[in-house]
C-alpha cells in the first residue's frame, strides 16, 4: 500500500473514544498531522482541534478538501447516520466508516433484529410496535421484566428494562405517544440474563477481523446499582470468555451479519460492534453499533501493537489487511463523571493533577468531556473563584486507564492514578472489574 509519508488525518468527534483513536494514530510513523473536530481539551495535546460539530457534514467535507486530508476517521454514530461517509466518498475523499445504509444496523433496532432473524443470528425474541395500545397488550401477555428499545438513535438512553407493568406502560407512553426520543417505533424484547461483553471487529464487506474483547459497566454506582449510563469503566481481556465462545461469536454472529449486509446491498466498511451476552442458552446479540464503542475503545486500542493507520487504510482501500497484533498486557479504565450524571450536572469545575500522570507509561488519561477554562458555560453562582486550566464540560469527564501484567495490576495502577486527580465535582466507581477480580 502506497501512503503519504506524513499523512494528514481528520478524526470526527470529541469524546473519550475519539481521544483513544487520536492517541492510537499518534503512534503511527505514517501520520504527520492530526486534526480533530471538535476535539476537547485533552485531545488538543495530540491534535489540532477544529471548531466544527460532528454533525456539520458539509463543513467537515469542505475542511477536508481544503486541507487535503489523506484520511478521515469517524467516531460518533450521529455523523454516520447522517451519511458523512457517502458525502466524503462522493467528493473523492478517503474516509473510514460505514455508509448511511450500512449504519442502519445501529440507527434502527428493528432493522438489526430483522437482519438477525433473516440470517439466523442468535438474539432475544422480539416484536416491533408503532401503536401504543398494541404494545401495551403485548407486554401484558409477557412476564416481567421485558426490554424496551427505542428504534432510532437516542444517545445511549433509548433502552429501558421496566420491572413492573406500570413502569412498562409509562415508558411506552413516553416513547410512542410523547415522542420522548422523537417519532419512532419501539422494539420489545425478551429479557436475557448472563454477563455482557463487547466484540468489536474491523470489517470490510465479508472480511471480519476481531479486536481484543472488553466489558463495560453501565450502571452509575458500585455493585452495578443505579441508573444506566454511557459506561462507567471497562477492562480487557475477559477471563470468562473461552476460545470456543470467541469462535462461536465470530462464526455464528459477526461473520454472518457482515455477509448479510453484503447480500442486503449495504456492505459494511468500518468497525462493527457486537454487544453480546453469554446466556445459559449460549451467546446471543444484545445490540449492534456501527462504530467503536465508548468506553471500550479506551481499553482496547492501548493494547493494539499494529499500526492503526495501516488497518484503517486497508479497509478504506479494500487492500489486504496487515497482521493485527495485540499486547498481552491487561487494561482497565475508570470513568470520572460529573456529580449528578446521568441526570442534571454542573460544568466548569477545575481539574487538577493531570500533569503528574503524563510521564507514566502504564497510565493513559482520555478526556471525555473537558474544555479549557473560559470556553465553557459555568452553571454555578459566582461564589467560587474563576477556574483555570482544564475544566469539566460534560457528564462523563475523564477515563483513566491503567495497564498491567494482569487485570488486578491494571486495576490497582488505574485506581491509584484516579486518586491523584483533584476535582470538586467528580465521582467514580471503585469496583470496575469486580466480577472477575
Amino acid at each position: 500500500m502506497e501512503h503519504p509519508k506524513e499523512a494528514k488525518v481528520l478524526v470526527v468527534g470529541g469524546g473519550g473514544r475519539c481521544h483513544a483513536i487520536v492517541d492510537a494514530l499518534s503512534r503511527s510513523p505514517q501520520v504527520g498531522k492530526i486534526y480533530c473536530a471538535p476535539g476537547n481539551a485533552g485531545i488538543a495535546a495530540q491534535a489540532e482541534c477544529v471548531p466544527l460539530k460532528d454533525t456539520q457534514v458539509e463543513q467537515l467535507k469542505e475542511f477536508a478538501l481544503r486541507e487535503r486530508i489523506d484520511l478521515t476517521v469517524v467516531g460518533p454514530e450521529a455523523s454516520l447516520a447522517l451519511g458523512i461517509v457517502d458525502e466524503f466518498e462522493a467528493a473523492g475523499l478517503r474516509i473510514f466508516g460505514p455508509s448511511k445504509a450500512a449504519a442502519t444496523i445501529e440507527s434502527s433496532k428493528d432493522f438489526a433484529k430483522r437482519l438477525m432473524a433473516k440470517y439466523n443470528v442468535p438474539t432475544a425474541a422480539y416484536e416491533t410496535f408503532e401503536d401504543y395500545g398494541k404494545a401495551v397488550e403485548y407486554v401484558r401477555g409477557h412476564s416481567m421484566p421485558v426490554v424496551l428499545k427505542y428504534d432510532g438513535l437516542a444517545a445511549g438512553k433509548g433502552v429501558v428494562i421496566p420491572d413492573t407493568f406500570a413502569e412498562a406502560e409509562t415508558m411506552l407512553r413516553e416513547m410512542l405517544l410523547d415522542d420522548m426520543f422523537g417519532k419512532g417505533k419501539v422494539v420489545i424484547e425478551d429479557f436475557l440474563t448472563g454477563p455482557e461483553f463487547s466484540l468489536m471487529c474491523f470489517v470490510d464487506g465479508e472480511r471480519v477481523y476481531p479486536m481484543a474483547l472488553s466489558q463495560d459497566h453501565k450502571r452509575a454506582y458500585e455493585g452495578d446499582q443505579g441508573p444506566n449510563t454511557g459506561g462507567m469503566g471497562a477492562y480487557s481481556p475477559l477471563p470468562f470468555i473461552t476460545d470456543e465462545d470467541m469462535e462461536y461469536s465470530m462464526e455464528k454472529i459477526m461473520k454472518p451479519v457482515a455477509a448479510g449486509l453484503v447480500k442486503e446491498g449495504c456492505p459494511f466498511k468500518g468497525v462493527l460492534y457486537g454487544g453480546l451476552m453469554k446466556t445459559p442458552d449460549g451467546i446471543k446479540v444484545i445490540e449492534f453499533n456501527c462504530r467503536f464503542g465508548d468506553p471500550e475503545t479506551e481499553v482496547v486500542l492501548p493494547r493494539l501493537e499494529s499500526d492503526i493507520y495501516d488497518i484503517f487504510s486497508s479497509i478504506v482501500d479494500g487492500a489486504p489487511m496487515p497482521d493485527i497484533r495485540w499486547s498481552d498486557k491487561a487494561t482497565m479504565g475508570f470513568v470520572m463523571a460529573s456529580k449528578g450524571y446521568p441526570g442534571h450536572y454542573d460544568k466548569g469545575f477545575e481539574i487538577k493533577g493531570l500533569d503528574a500522570l503524563e510521564n507514566d507509561p502504564d497510565i493513559r488519561v482520555y478526556h471525555m468531556g473537558t474544555a479549557f477554562a473560559g470556553s465553557v458555560e459555568n452553571d454555578r453562582s459566582g461564589k467560587v473563584p474563576a477556574p483555570k486550566g482544564i475544566v469539566t464540560a460534560g457528564g462523563r469527564v475523564l477515563m483513566v486507564v491503567g495497564a498491567g501484567k494482569d487485570l488486578q495490576e491494571a486495576h490497582d495502577k488505574a485506581l491509584k492514578a484516579v486518586e491523584r486527580i483533584g476535582c470538586d465535582n467528580l465521582f467514580y466507581r471503585r469496583d470496575i472489574g469486580w466480577r472477575v477480580l
